[in-house]
């Protein structure tokens, strides 16, 4: 079995340049033809399989655009699919995130090719399976240093503390509460990522909570100034990455999350013409104005004017002190993002899109 490896293609545009000087990313399928053609051909192998962070609707294209690949196993989207697709006779495999799916592929290789296989996806149910003792212990011994930290209680929740969704999750909300909190910012912008624990209604949040929600190697908030119109250009720019209808040029993202601000949504207009009734403060977005905007987890900063540098902080303890002087959260789950041509899929009860 010949094995590549494919990275997400835009690393260089989603991490700050310290991560990536000297290196480029790209696609690349001819590349990734090349390779496989000397798998195949060079190297006699039975079965191709491309490791692939590129996202399943990305790896969906890409098997339309290259041959001899076996299986892609995708990743990046962090999509459970109970079922494999296939394009091209190009097997596509994804087993969603955070250990909570294990993908079992078989494959059954006769005479130098794949004559069949199977798939299953097996959700890790952490009540049914039961712990492996081994690898708590191996946990414990790692946390214990820092188990005064990370239990700290910092606070409580009356509602569902969640990450995950297209437009607007709590525990991002919670985040643009405590930034715009402290910076004093017209909007903030918060990353659409897509991890960390789920903290229940009535629950208390602790900071090892905050730390898997936030603690990246990028923390820093910025606070600066853009101008209405820039605001307006880059959420268009955002919508065009998340929305394209080309998903080569989709970049696997969620849209970013907004504090202080809500717009209106059409996901099929065209570039450019997707956010309407966009308003700041409560109040139609004024193009000409300048704006003080906080954000982190990425490159926005880069855009703006006047950083404020004696601001800047790391989002984990900004979220963190905002916790604690605050102690009880209450985070509506009613979206500020209205989607105006597919059903929202927000949760039925106690939320309204």
């Amino acid at each position: 079995i010949g094995i590549i490896g494919q990275s997400f293609p835009f690393t260089s545009t989603a991490n700050p340049k310290r991560f990536t000087e000297g290196w480029s990313f790209g696609l690349r399928h001819e590349t990734l033809q090349e390779y496989v053609n000397e798998l195949r051909e060079k190297k006699k192998v039975d079965c191709v399989v491309v490791l692939s962070h590129d996202g399943f609707s990305v790896d969906q294209e890409l098997a339309k655009k290259v041959k001899g690949v076996d299986f892609i196993l995708s990743g990046h989207t962090h999509d459970p699919s109970p079922e494999p697709i296939v394009v091209n006779d190009t097997v596509i495999l994804i087993a969603g995130s955070h250990g909570k799916y294990v993908g079992r592929l078989d494959i059954d290789i006769k005479k130098g090719k794949v004559k069949d296989y199977s798939f299953k996806l097996m959700p890790v149910a952490s009540n049914l399976i039961p712990a492996d003792k081994a690898g708590d212990d191996l946990i414990a011994k790692w946390y214990k240093p820092y188990d005064k930290e990370l239990n700290e209680v910092l606070g409580k929740t009356k509602n569902l503390l969640y990450k995950r969704d297209t437009f607007y999750s709590t525990f991002d909300a919670l985040i643009g509460q405590a930034i715009q909190a402290e910076m004093k910012s017209d909007i903030v912008f918060t990353p659409g990522y897509r991890w960390g624990t789920t903290v229940l209604p009535n629950g208390d949040i602790t900071k090892d909570n905050v730390y898997e929600m936030t603690a990246i190697t990028y923390p820093e908030v910025y606070t600066f100034e853009l101008k209405g119109a820039k605001i307006a250009n880059l959420m268009e720019d955002i919508a065009d990455n998340v929305f394209n209808s080309n998903p080569l040029y989709q970049q696997g993202g969620d849209m970013s999350r907004l504090t202080g601000a809500s717009y209106s949504i059409k996901i099929d207009a065209k570039a450019g013409k997707r956010i309407s009734d966009f308003k700041i403060g409560g109040k139609p977005i004024d193009l000409k104005k300048t704006y003080k905007v906080s954000s982190w987890g990425g490159n926005l900063q880069n855009a703006g004017e006047n950083l404020e540098k004696k601001k800047i902080r790391p989002v984990y303890e900004v979220v963190s002190d905002y916790i604690r002087a605050k102690k009880v959260i209450d985070i509506p789950l009613k979206s500020n993002v209205k989607v105006l041509d597919f059903d929202c899929g927000c949760p039925q009860k106690g939320a309204k899109c």
